[in-house]
């Protein structure tokens, strides 16, 4: 597979010497230097435990950190209120690990949600969210509830939900981490497919034969508390 190539434009994301510690411990990341452009593809790698999701929640501000500067879309995230923290966030899609759909919603109303949320009428998304499951492969079971969902179904259900917004920027944390080695090819097209449209992709995983099978993706490399780029 083929990825897109970086092209010129405002970086979306920027690090800048970042710093993580929790209370007096050691710094979990250290000096860690990076930015990702628009349109770009990457993975995040590294062994387990050496601080992918923590990083990929410095991206998201679930964590802030230490020391060093983070933009997002040219924005200090310190000089952020809230408001403008928000307005921030609904460009990127993040696909959490652990799926994080409503049991009480069916897949449909859970692809749904983040259009609900911003105020949309269902008349005015039904036919893309539609259009949305049926491309993720979920087409036949948009009234199936999580509980009656396989964790294939309920990773391309998160996919779906991350990509209705049609973000700039993707964040997936281990997304073929739970599935088959059949599925995790057909994600990962999913996620080139996607980014040839036009969207920046982050994957963090430690799957070596699920990043070989892309030709051009940067690979961000985690080990000893800091951050090494390859390609």
């Amino acid at each position: 597979m083929q990825a897109t190539p970086y092209r010129s434009g405002g970086e979306l994301v920027r690090f800048e010497n970042v710093g993580l510690r929790y209370g007096v411990a050691p710094e979990t990341l250290s000096d860690i230097s990076f930015s990702i452009l628009p349109q770009s593809f990457q993975f995040l790698t590294g062994a387990s435990g050496t601080g992918k999701t923590t990083l990929l929640r410095l991206v998201m501000q679930a964590l802030k950190p230490t020391r060093g500067m983070i933009s997002l879309f040219g924005h200090d995230t310190a000089t952020l209120d809230k408001d403008e923290f928000t307005a921030l966030r609904r460009r990127m899609g993040i696909v959490f690990q652990d799926f994080r759909l409503l049991d009480h919603l069916t897949t449909y109303e859970n692809v749904a949600l983040p259009l609900k949320v911003r105020g949309r009428s269902e008349s005015s998304f039904r036919a893309e969210v539609m259009d949305l499951l049926k491309w993720v492969g979920l087409g036949d079971l948009v009234d199936a509830k999580p509980p009656l969902l396989s964790g294939g179904e309920k990773q391309r259900a998160s996919i779906a939900r991350a990509l209705v917004t049609q973000p700039e920027l993707l964040l997936a944390d281990e997304p073929t981490g739970n599935v088959d080695p059949a599925l995790a090819r057909r994600l990962l097209r999913l996620f080139v497919e996607l980014n040839r449209s036009g969207t920046a992709i982050l994957i963090a995983t430690h799957d070596l034969g699920l990043m070989q099978q892309i030709d051009g993706g940067r690979r961000l490399v985690l080990a000893d508390h800091r951050l090494h780029i390859e390609g």
